[in-house]
């Protein structure tokens, strides 16, 4: 196992220890105080290796990655702010301060995309959970230990998940319910391991969860795949953590199975890959026969950049790494402060896209992962000397929609797909109407 006395072992900084961070006592008081207000609304999590190594505090509060780890101020509304730092200025009750939170939370669409309403499958007639299937050859799991991060995105998701309300989370105890699913749904090939991270688990409570995916009624099961931001927050979790050879092992004794390892690697600025240990991460899981994808949501304040995008995809590619998504920020937490426009988004990935080689235009997007599915932005066109967007389902809740083309009227505001309206004097997409918004 590789040692470095530059990797201690992993210890998160969160809102009741950020006082042992250095650079947090140089911030501003303001900046203190926002970070405080933010935090006791959305999850604050991270390590002193993103702080240390990532951050660039003297560009701070304008720095991505500080922007991407620590709470802002603008994600939230200036009613809501104020509200809570108006609670903390009285020290008011812990209860008091997380009903408030609470209520402004569940105003901010805690479970985008049908997640709780049309994903979840049914197993003998009971809802399973901790598993979604939205897409007939993809199943996503989410296990129970690893439903957290070395460090949580600003914008994330997925915040739902961390706020300790169990009635929003996703999680599974054991894998039971999901290899007794996969039995039933051989037209199921890909399973994600997802949270969260999964990574963040220790490597035998990881195996615990995958190994029954051997078995041979599962040789259906052709692809396993780990989300993961690990690598660009944690990357010693594959190099020096104590059982980081243990997981290496274990990824290969899934390829000497016969299935192929997907790391689906989360990366949101090209400064995630530009520390020795990240790009070692990387080497390793390349040796044991492991592919890492690249894939992140446009965020403003983070990444609307084209320069960046195409530093990260050139910088990716020769690591080995494959470019594979820029997402569209998800409807959901604080979206307005890192919402961009879809048509702002159209051109940064043009830009972006322009500057890289053809190894690196494996990418796609801008893609909006929404309720009826997965829908690609291919670009704007002109209809009759009107523009107008023109998308594609990539993934869809039906298989026939998958590849077919549509047209949205062009809305230099538009940040998602519902904001999207028909072109033509037509009422409704095609979708619209669709009974298919039904779980597996």
């Amino acid at each position: 196992m590789h040692q470095n006395e530059h990797s201690p072992p992993y210890q998160p900084i969160v809102r009741s220890n950020i006082d042992q961070l250095p650079q947090y006592h140089a911030l501003s008081p303001e900046q203190r105080q926002q970070i405080k207000v933010v935090s006791a609304v959305f999850p604050f999590r991270t390590n002193r290796y993103v702080v240390d190594h990532l951050i660039d505090w003297a560009d701070v509060p304008h720095d991505p990655m500080y922007q991407l780890t620590f709470p802002q101020q603008g994600m939230l509304s200036a009613h809501d702010y104020e509200t809570i730092a108006r609670l903390l200025r009285q020290n008011a009750p812990r209860d008091a301060v997380q009903q408030a939170a609470h209520e402004i939370r569940m105003r901010h669409n805690p479970h985008p995309a049908g997640q709780m309403t049309y994903n979840v499958p049914n197993l003998d007639g009971e809802p399973l959970p901790g598993l979604q299937h939205k897409y007939p050859e993809t199943v996503l799991f989410f296990p129970s230990k690893g439903q957290t991060c070395h460090a949580y995105c600003s914008y994330c998701f997925r915040w739902a998940q961390f706020i300790g309300v169990q009635d929003l989370r996703f999680a599974a105890k054991e894998s039971d319910g999901l290899v007794r699913y996969l039995r039933q749904h051989p037209e199921v090939t890909d399973v994600l391991f997802t949270g969260g991270d999964p990574a963040i688990m220790k490597t035998s409570a990881l195996r615990q969860y995958i190994e029954p995916l051997l078995a041979p009624e599962l040789d259906h099961v052709q692809s396993i795949r780990i989300g993961t931001k690990s690598l660009a927050y944690w990357p010693q979790r594959f190099v020096t953590d104590d059982d980081a050879d243990d997981l290496l092992h274990l990824f290969e004794e899934l390829i000497a199975a016969g299935r192929h390892v997907a790391i689906m690697g989360h990366y949101s600025h090209p400064r995630e890959l530009s520390t020795p240990v990240a790009e070692e991460a990387v080497r390793r899981l390349r040796d044991v026969g492991c592919e890492i994808r690249m894939q992140a949501p446009i965020i403003r304040h983070v990444n609307d950049d084209p320069h960046a995008w195409a530093s990260l995809w050139r910088r990716g590619v020769r690591l080995g790494l494959v470019p594979y998504y820029m997402f569209v920020s998800r409807d959901t937490g604080p979206k307005n402060y890192f919402e961009v426009p879809l048509a702002e988004s159209v051109k940064i990935f043009r830009k972006a896209y322009s500057q890289v080689s053809g190894l690196a235009r494996t990418v796609r997007g801008p893609v909006m992962s929404a309720t009826p599915g997965k829908v690609l932005i291919n670009g704007v066109a002109h209809i009759d000397s009107q523009p107008v967007f023109v998308l594609t389902f990539l993934q869809g809740r039906d298989p026939a929609w998958v590849g077919r083309p549509f047209f949205a009227r062009y809305d230099p505001e538009a940040t998602w797909l519902f904001d999207l309206q028909p072109t033509h004097g037509t009422k409704e997409f095609f979708f619209d109407a669709s009974t298919e918004y039904v779980s597996a």
